[in-house]
């Protein structure tokens, strides 16, 4: 992919608008970026600020590291699954503020950069939107590239509006110093219905008009037509969603039918690697990392201890106990033959693919957490990193790439943003929602439950439409889990009030003549779930700069 050569090629373009001045040492051009009228002056410059759009605003911290990698929050450090119940960050990375209640307008934690770079990144596509007739190329380039544009600004748009609710709509609007800032109406929120309305006729829009397939590697990660329609999908599953309220059940299948209708896609026989390539056929919207990138470094980031790993986002004992047995029963059932003594025989083979656990093979080893003397332990080196919760991540880590000095390791690293096993979730939700469990809702379900590498028992025949419901919700939480669905799905469920008040458990396994006993614990104190924590709160600096005329959510 060359996404890294156009950032290189846009900061030498920057490098060379430097002009000559007679001493006016105070009338100079930037060379940190390029003039807009730079950009439009030249198509090939154009398209790179397009592909740019993609990768988004890059953040900087103090020590002009990139925070924000990428339109989404990355997947490095703290992940979206570490501010639910799924895992927690083991060393906060401003997620324990959220996980135990505290989040304010003045500290966001984690999630405070989503409502500036999204309204920035809306600006930056109207730019390219209200300019793109004047550049110079030919009239069907501009029609994709107009496409291109309007899924982007929809996605961001998408990002706000499962984090806030009705947020402000620009339109094409680009605001500049030279308008009226204090005007009330550049600051009104529309209604979740009225978003909602806008973004999915933006993607209708954009998808008529974008490629059903990017054929060369050198536009992997860009828009397709089924990206388009899968992101509708998603947000008409949300529209009809209790916490929303704001549209049928029957729109949000028909839409996801749309994105299976495409015939363009499908479930990724091997479960685990589906997440280290990025050219499975399941994929259907990606953003594909350089492995030599510092922040995709997700193997020293969250391996254990024991292998000079740093822990990063640790699983909760919440979700490993969300994971069947290979029989296809709960492990509350008493006919499963669960033994919490012997916690990890027999599991539903995703649970092996996404969690570490003690006896888990690993890296021509097995993983150690238990006490005394388990390497992986609080016994074993750099032990400022052990996990709390008993577990370690393996989602996502390629064993080829190193744990030490990682950093000069060549390659590609794909983060999904869509793939066709949530769209048949999302189907098979709303058709279970809009007329019940039918055959083609078993369909969906089985068809990633019967993936070659997993090869779970189909879904038990007769199911009411209140257990097809938990059927599907237990599903998502196994299929998806880490890939920053769960947060927003038990939101959008009203559930978070039971899921985000449970605490996060953790085990402790201890050993003594050989025998290992597994103990359940609270791995972090104090999590703790509001009703208003069902939105966030958008950013008091956001507040105070709208010169308090944009309104706040309820509760904070």
């Amino acid at each position: 992919m060359k996404t890294s050569n156009i950032i290189c090629g846009l900061a030498l373009a920057a490098a060379g608008l430097i002009s000559s001045c007679k001493k006016d040492y105070l009338n100079i051009v930037p060379t940190d970026r390029i003039l807009g009228s730079a950009v439009l002056a030249d198509s090939m410059l154009f398209q790179d600020y397009i592909i740019n759009r993609y990768m988004s605003i890059r953040l900087q911290d103090k020590e002009g590291e990139g925070t924000n990698p990428g339109f989404g929050r990355g997947f490095e450090y703290g992940l979206w699954s570490s501010i639910s119940d799924e895992s927690i960050y083991n060393n906060d990375d401003n997620t324990w503020v959220i996980q135990q209640g505290q989040m304010a307008p003045e500290n966001t934690g984690i999630a405070g950069t989503i409502w500036g770079r999204s309204y920035r990144s809306i600006r930056e596509c109207n730019f390219a939107l209200n300019n793109i007739d004047s550049v110079a190329m030919s009239d069907g380039l501009k029609k994709k590239l107009r496409a291109e544009l309007r899924f982007i600004r929809a996605f961001r748009y998408h990002d706000l509006i499962r984090n806030y609710g009705g947020v402000v709509l620009m339109g094409d609007k680009e605001y500049s110093l030279s308008d009226n800032l204090t005007n009330p109406d550049m600051f009104k929120r529309s209604t979740i219905k009225e978003c909602i309305d806008y973004v999915t006729g933006e993607l209708t829009a954009a998808a008529a008009d974008l490629p059903l397939k990017n054929n060369d590697s050198w536009l992997l990660g860009r828009a397709t037509k089924g990206a388009a329609l899968a992101l509708k999908a998603r947000l008409l599953l949300y529209a009809a969603s209790p916490l929303y309220n704001a549209g049928s059940w029957q729109a949000a299948a028909d839409a996801a039918k749309a994105v299976m209708e495409l015939s363009q896609y499908s479930i990724d026989n091997d479960y685990a690697k589906l997440f280290l390539s990025p050219n499975s056929n399941e994929i259907i919207f990606e953003r594909v990392y350089a492995v030599s990138a510092r922040h995709v470094c997700l193997e020293i980031s969250n391996g254990p201890n024991g292998y000079n790993g740093w822990a990063g986002n640790t699983p909760l004992q919440n979700l490993v106990d969300a994971y069947e047995m290979s029989n296809g029963k709960p492990i509350s059932d008493p006919a499963s033959g669960y033994d919490p003594q012997n916690p990890y025989a027999n599991r539903d083979a995703r649970f092996y693919a996404s969690i570490l656990y003690n006896g888990a093979p690993y890296r021509n080893s097995t993983i150690q957490v238990f006490t005394p003397g388990g390497k992986d332990s609080k016994d074993g080196p750099s032990n400022w990193n052990t996990t709390k919760t008993g577990y370690y991540l393996r989602k996502f880590m390629d064993d080829k790439n190193p744990i030490d000095n990682p950093w000069d390791v060549a390659g590609l690293q794909p983060w999904i943003y869509m793939r066709y096993a949530e769209v048949l979730l999302n189907y098979a939700e709303a058709e279970n929602e809009a007329v019940g469990p039918n055959a083609s809702v078993y369909e969906a379900i089985n068809q990633i439950r019967q993936r070659a590498s997993v090869k779970q028992p189909p879904l038990t025949p007769g199911l009411s439409q209140s257990e097809m419901r938990e059927a599907i919700r237990r599903e998502r939480q196994v299929e998806l889990a880490f890939e920053e669905h769960r947060f927003y799905d038990v939101r959008r469920w009203k559930i978070a009030d039971v899921t985000e008040n449970t605490p996060a458990y953790g085990i402790d396994v201890t050993v003594s003549n050989g025998v290992y006993k597994y103990t359940r614990k609270v791995a972090l104190a104090n999590r703790a779930f509001k009703t208003k924590h069902y939105w966030l709160p958008i950013p008091r600096a956001e507040i105070q700069a709208s010169n308090n005329q944009l309104e706040q959510n309820f509760g904070y």
